[in-house]
């Protein structure tokens, strides 16, 4: 929305209007960060109702801590972090990684094909992304597409480095076993 891009005047102004409880600037921001926050919850979730539904406890978490956006960075990132850690609450409610396995016993799984990746379009990665177990899934996202350290996501998972790095081991298996299905079809 131009009023997040164009004029960071109109910018801190909406924020600090919804930090007031103004609900018009609190739509401005939901309006501007709803489709990529939920992409981000989809993303992790793997189902739009589950999506749906960390989207708008995203948002509750989001208003709730405003007063504690303090300017310095991105808005956007700082409000990314908020679905993120939301999304992960509720995986880790669900215990997604109850049946995870240490990179120690994943040792044999092949990591061909590196490449196959970068000729998929986003769309169609997204959709593959979306069809791994939520364990891989959530693990795949933070590491791959976040940007978190395998310490990071141990901490945020409360599992061990070596299962987190089992994971992403797997997904990795699972995406390029997918990607090369579909070249051969």
């Amino acid at each position: 929305m131009q009023l997040f891009k164009d004029n960071s005047h109109l910018y801190t102004w909406t924020i600090e209007k919804a930090k007031e409880g103004d609900r018009r600037a609190q739509k401005a921001i939901y309006d501007a960060l709803s489709p990529k926050m939920f992409a981000v919850c989809l993303r992790y979730m793997g189902d739009r109702d589950a999506a749906e539904d960390v989207l708008q406890d995203g948002f509750v978490t989001l208003f709730a801590k405003l007063d504690t956006f303090t300017g310095d960075g991105s808005f956007e990132g700082w409000a990314r972090k908020i679905f993120v850690n939301t999304a992960l609450m509720s995986l880790r409610k669900n215990d997604v990684l109850k049946e995870s396995e240490d990179v120690d016993s994943a040792r044999s799984l092949s990591s061909e094909a590196p490449s196959a990746i970068q000729d998929m379009g986003y769309k169609e990665l997204c959709a593959m992304i979306s069809e791994l177990p939520p364990g891989f899934r959530t693990v795949f996202n933070m590491y791959a597409i976040e940007g978190y350290a395998h310490n990071e996501i141990a901490q945020a998972l409360g599992i061990s480095e070596g299962t987190s790095r089992s994971q992403l081991l797997r997904a990795r298996s699972l995406l390029q076993a997918k990607i090369l299905e579909k070249k051969k079809a």
